[in-house]
């Protein structure tokens, strides 16, 4: 029997915010659909040359008001990053708040506006400890 990985899809808040936040990770929306009937939008991102591998959003326009604060019931969407340092620093630099410093040079966690975790993993080995991530402490939940 064979199987085949289609996508992963969260519920988001603020799409605006959401779409933002994936996009610093290098993500593209590559479908979106509309729905009038049931009021909400589907939209696919992913990294260039992965279109293969979406996260869908779903958006509700008339509000989300029953999304639990915490989305820790989800799990985390992962990607492997060229330099695990460098896209920290671009996120942090963007107002993201690096919840698990990539402290071994290996894996960081950050969360979405709507409190999805993101594990990032460095590709190939693991990069020298380098600071100010070496001595970072963690930041609440990742």
């Amino acid at each position: 029997m064979k199987i085949k990985y289609l996508h992963t899809m969260v519920r988001v808040k603020d799409l605006e915010a959401s779409m933002a936040f994936y996009a610093l990770l290098g993500l593209k929306e590559t479908r979106r659909m509309d729905s009038e009937a049931g009021r909400f939008s589907l939209i696919f991102m992913a990294p260039e040359g992965q279109e293969e591998c979406p996260v869908e959003l779903t958006w509700n326009w008339d509000g989300d008001d029953d999304l639990p604060s915490d989305s820790r019931h989800f799990g985390h969407l992962a990607y492997a990053v060229e330099n695990i340092y460098e896209m920290c620093a671009h996120l942090q630099a963007n107002g993201v708040v690096i919840n698990r410093p990539p402290r071994d040079g290996r894996m960081a966690f950050v969360r979405s506006p709507d409190n999805i975790s993101i594990e990032l993993l460095q590709m190939g080995d693991a990069l020298e400890p380098a600071e100010p991530w070496a001595s970072m402490e963690s930041t609440g939940h990742w």
